[in-house]
């Protein structure tokens, strides 16, 4: 890997601690750090592998810091991470040889439509209500499902997860929201060990932006616990916003 100047350096530090505390809160993390690795010159395979690295660590701190405040049962969750972990990796595994193009044309019109329900449902707050599919379907067919999504393409998966476990598993948004990063830690991990294996991680870099990733995360999980659905929800529609113009405006990004 060549060496990167110290404005950059430091360019990609305060990316990954914005990452780490947006993401936390309402994901698209990969929004944030992936350009501005490609920015610093990482190809964009190094790209997607180095912000794998750095954004496992900031989905493991918020994970760890929402099951410090009893949002989410580790233990009890860990099948449904490991199933997180097995689609994010066949995901990575396949990204190259299925058609992506598909996805990089609807995909932004369905995080429209997410930002649409969040911010026009009544109702949504932090209490939990009646679940439309029982946790062990829940855990065969939703979870794999976007986890593969999460290593083949990546961009949006927080806010899908988000929507299932609300409109699905019947959590409240907080509780949906504790839920989807140990998730998304899962397919983190999945999608990360491929492009290890594949020699595309720049670790000097990746470590360097894991600690701000985990400064930013455990900031972001903990003001998520203390005010609840009234900062989620509409950082959850603004960053589902976002994410689509992104997405459109230049339809060759990946965000992984």
């Amino acid at each position: 890997m060549f060496d990167v100047p110290t404005e950059i350096v430091l360019l990609l530090a305060f990316a990954a601690f914005a990452a780490g505390f947006i993401d936390s809160i309402a994901g698209g993390g990969g929004l944030i750090v992936v350009p501005a690795l490609l920015l610093a010159g990482f190809s964009p395979a190094e790209a997607l592998g180095t912000n794998k690295l750095q954004g496992l660590f900031g989905t493991g701190a918020a994970t760890l810091t929402y099951a410090a405040k009893g949002q989410v049962d580790l233990r009890k969750q860990a099948p449904m991470a490991l199933i997180a972990f097995l689609g994010g990796g066949l995901g990575a595994m396949l990204a190259s040889v299925l058609p992506g193009e598909f996805l990089r044309i609807v995909i932004p019109f369905v995080l429209i439509a997410i930002a649409l329900f969040f911010a026009l449902k009544p109702n949504m707050d932090d209490v939990d209500r009646a679940e439309r599919l029982k946790p062990f379907l829940f855990g065969l067919t939703i979870v794999p499902a976007i986890g593969f999504y999460d290593g083949v393409f990546g961009p949006g998966a927080g806010s899908f997860y988000m929507l299932a476990f609300v409109t699905l598993a019947g959590y409240g948004v907080l509780k949906a929201t504790a839920h989807t990063k140990l998730l998304n830690f899962g397919s983190n991990v999945g999608g990360f060990t491929v492009f290890a294996l594949a020699g595309v991680v720049g670790w000097k870099i990746g470590l360097m932006m894991a600690l701000m990733q985990i400064v930013g995360a455990r900031l972001g999980a903990g003001l998520a616990v203390k005010i609840g659905a009234r900062l989620i929800k509409p950082l959850l529609v603004i960053t589902c916003v976002a994410l689509a113009i992104r997405l459109l405006a230049d339809p060759a990004i990946r965000c992984g």
